[in-house]
């Protein structure tokens, strides 16, 4: 019987396989980050005895392709099925399932903050760095939806039960658009519809939905669609805040009065109004002279 060379190396499975697993869900990478958001959103971790357990993620089979991305981007054996089934909505359902069973890839997931079971108010953003605008669109790919409303408007949204997930939209949305929505439960089923329309939705939408980006194909054809929206000529300009600065205080402490003010300042009377109270109960403070 041959003796077994003392410093023989032990190859494990992966490394027999070509498999390189150190960079699985590295979330600075916009592909990884991604998929992330997706399976925060969409996927469903679950324990089994012992080790073992599996995480899925079952779609509609119109968007196998991005579970086919799902697969080729994971460095373990996955799978990805499809099965024909009766719903509330058809009689003839058809979706697809990818499932991933390897431990090591569902501690990873794990801990980067994809919880076991019940998910949908646990969910945060990573804790770790991670690409945002990639990591948002998977949830919005997920969750969301892209396109136009019923009166042929451009719209983008998200509905979570995630309060962290739902803010985080609206601090990242602000930024980039510098639209500001409030989160509010509705009130029939305690979830949060977080919508942008009109020329924010084009802007955060073609932000989020970049060129060559990993997507669902239908959503990113969506998010294209959006630049060729433009205002009509008798639709009212979107409204944007103009804030007052303190040259104009000068001025309309000079005027004082709001009806005089607002024609020279080119504002609303009752913008100045509101201000000149503001300026002289001393809840914003008086102009530095311009001496």
């Amino acid at each position: 019987m041959a003796e077994r060379e003392p410093n023989a190396h032990q190859f494990t499975l992966d490394e027999a396989l070509g498999a390189d697993t150190t960079r699985f869900m590295d979330l600075g990478n916009p592909d990884y980050a991604y998929m992330f958001g997706f399976l925060q959103a969409d996927g469903h971790l679950a324990k089994g005895a012992g080790q073992k357990g599996s995480l899925t993620v079952e779609i509609n089979v119109r968007d196998i392709s991005i579970l086919r991305e799902f697969q080729r981007l994971t460095p373990y054996n996955s799978s990805v099925t499809e099965r024909t089934r009766s719903t509330n909505y058809a009689e003839n359902h058809r979706s697809v399932t990818w499932t991933l069973c390897s431990l090591e890839a569902r501690t990873k997931l794990n801990q980067l903050g994809l919880p076991y079971g019940r998910k949908s108010k646990k969910i945060t953003p990573p804790r770790v760095e991670f690409s945002r605008r990639d990591y948002l669109r998977g949830v919005i790919d997920a969750d969301g939806s892209v396109g136009y409303t019923g009166k042929g408007f451009p719209f983008i949204s998200l509905t979570t039960a995630s309060t962290a997930i739902g803010a985080y939209l609206c601090h990242y949305a602000k930024k980039i658009t510098g639209a500001e929505r409030i989160i509010k439960r509705n009130a029939r089923d305690a979830i949060y519809n977080i919508v942008y329309t009109m020329e924010t939705a084009q802007a955060l939408s073609a932000h989020l939905y970049y060129p060559g980006c990993l997507s669902l194909e239908r959503k990113q054809a969506a998010a294209d669609s959006l630049t060729a929206w433009s205002r009509p000529a008798e639709m009212r300009a979107a409204y944007t805040k103009r804030r007052w600065n303190e040259r104009e205080d000068r001025i309309l402490l000079e005027h004082n009065n709001p009806t005089s003010a607002a024609e020279a300042l080119g504002r609303t009377i009752q913008s100045c109004g509101l201000r000149l109270w503001r300026l002289r109960s001393g809840r914003v403070p008086m102009p530095a002279s311009d001496k």
